[in-house]
């Protein structure tokens, strides 16, 4: 095996062809051409990606791999030629372990958009020791899902610490606005969890606890989030939030890791904000009863994605609040610009995993808040259009 330091590219995105995939090579080519890492372009087919590569006007020599998950050897050798994986290939149920298992067997380190805690709960059981003995650091949900929510509640604390004495026990994301369309990726990862959940009913209590990343630790119960709600505290109403069930189970992970610097009895939840009085009221039950098929009738296929239009009109906007039982409060705000799955997500990934090169972290399956913390905050905010700020 090659030293990591020895290896031809410094990161290769695997799934360059795919949607999101060349919108994570196009951020690479531009964001940092000629003054960047040694990076390469890899996916099923040599001919895409040289097509790709001219259609996003990346440098006529980038590097081209040819790889493909069903075939193992061609994973080990991707995983050998590079000190950082950035995958966009899912759903990762069906096309992630391999290249999984040989960055960890090669102690590569690796990120993805993985919003499917089913599979995920599965690799931190089979390979979390193996990737700390490799010393490959795995970053799970590098994306939208969950690096807005993971890192809130890290520099939130950080603050709650610095200004109170002591972190919050209690933080409530509350989403204030967002604009932005769903993929045919992520329809799909849904549809695929639930076919996992069918096969194996055990599953369902993965996806069901907040706690369902944390493997031998259950703390305190949990608000849920799943009912419209009036906050007095914000002076709105509150809907549930689609992602809430991913996210809430990597901010619990990353102060798992960390060795509960929010405390071991510290409470999260996620909600979506409407507005005060009647009008608000509707608004949260309509969210509500939208989530039950977030896709509608024809859920768009893998491969189909916002517009470039879309993406560059997309933005969201997250308040953390951190609640103490004295009263005192805590306020943190997440603002992003661009379509927050697609636009953003592609510069988060892209971001992660240059981070991921100067991370000096432990090996281990984990997440970017634990492995990156405020290292990738400062990335996010010099490069991805993405504050993280105190709201006095």
């Amino acid at each position: 095996m090659t030293a990591k330091a020895d290896r031809p590219y410094d990161i290769v995105v695997y799934g360059a062809t795919g949607y999101t995939g060349r919108l994570v090579a196009e951020y690479l080519a531009h964001h940092y051409q000629g003054k960047g890492p040694k990076w390469a372009m890899a996916g099923r087919s040599a001919d895409k990606l040289a097509e790709v590569r001219d259609l996003i006007g990346a440098p006529a020599d980038t590097p081209l791999v040819v790889a493909n998950s069903d075939d193992p050897a061609s994973m080990k050798a991707l995983a050998e030629s590079a000190r950082v994986i950035v995958t966009t290939v899912g759903p990762y149920q069906l096309y992630g372990e391999p290249l999984l298992k040989a960055c960890v067997d090669a102690g590569t380190d690796y990120a993805d958009l993985c919003g499917e805690p089913a599979w995920m709960r599965q690799m931190v059981d089979k390979y979390h020791e193996a990737a700390k003995a490799s010393g490959a650091r795995i970053a799970f949900s590098s994306g939208f899902d969950s690096i807005p929510f993971d890192l809130g509640v890290l520099m939130l604390q950080k603050e709650a610490v610095s200004r109170h004495g002591s972190p919050a026990p209690r933080v409530k994301g509350r989403v204030r606005g967002m604009q932005g369309t769903f993929s045919g990726g992520t329809a799909a990862s849904l549809t695929e969890t639930m076919k996992a959940v069918a096969r194996d009913p055990s599953l369902i209590k993965v996806l069901q606890s907040p706690f369902g990343l944390t493997p031998g630790f259950e703390g305190p119960s949990q608000p849920m989030g799943l009912m419209p709600e009036y906050d007095e505290r914000i002076g709105k109403w509150a809907a549930p939030f689609i992602m809430a069930t991913i996210n809430t189970k990597n901010v619990h992970r990353t102060n798992f890791l960390l060795g509960h610097p929010y405390g071991a009895d510290f409470k999260y939840d996620e909600m979506m904000l409407t507005s005060a009085g009647e009008l608000g009221e509707k608004a949260a039950h309509a969210v509500g009863e939208m989530l039950k098929n977030p896709f509608g009738a024809k859920p768009p296929k893998p491969g189909e994605g916002p517009t470039k239009e879309e993406r560059d009109n997309g933005f969201y906007d997250v308040l953390f609040l951190g609640e103490w039982p004295d009263g005192q409060t805590i306020r943190y705000g997440v603002k992003g610009r661009y379509d927050p799955g697609y636009g953003s997500t592609s510069r988060m990934i892209a971001e992660t995993g240059i981070a991921l090169l100067s991370c000096k972290a432990a090996g281990g399956v984990a997440t970017p808040g634990a492995l990156l913390g405020e290292a990738l905050v400062e990335r996010l905010r010099e490069h991805a259009e993405i504050s993280f700020a105190v709201e006095d």
